[in-house]
């Protein structure tokens, strides 16, 4: 069961990796948070009042997403190009790791192709950075 502090500590974290992709940025044109690429929405991430809820187009992973109890395909028929719509509330522990892949996978369905590939080559450099772990030596 998640309280109300973990589930804003899940969106801030949400709200942080949408906007650490390149050329990413916020905009409210109804009023509630979007997340965009070059004018292209990638993520609706709304706060709701016992929780969050997320939207996101996933057109490779939509059909498992959809097998979870707190996702139904996102209405306005964007449900039909693979848009999820997952609501958490206290009652749930948000599943982050899994979050933070479905805005990745739907920053890369709509950003132009030079940007996921710009994308993809942070990814190498990331791993780069982390220790080597050493092998230990028998004698």
């Amino acid at each position: 069961m998640a309280t109300m502090t973990s589930l804003a500590r899940v969106h801030r974290q949400l709200r942080r990796a949408a906007l650490a992709l390149p050329e990413a940025y916020e905009d409210s044109p109804w009023g509630e948070p979007v997340f965009k690429v070059r004018k292209k929405i990638f993520l609706f991430l709304g706060r709701a009042s016992s929780g969050f809820y997320m939207s996101v187009k996933l057109p490779e992973t939509s059909g498992v997403a959809l097998m979870l109890p707190n996702v139904e395909p996102t209405g306005y028929n964007l449900g039909r190009s693979g848009w999820v719509s997952a609501t958490f509330d206290a009652s749930q522990t948000p599943p982050l790791k899994m979050l933070l892949a479905w805005i990745e996978e739907s920053y890369r369905a709509v950003a132009p192709r030079r940007l996921v590939a710009g994308l993809q080559a942070i990814k190498p450099a990331a791993r780069k950075a982390q220790p080597k772990r050493r092998r230990s030596q028998r004698s």
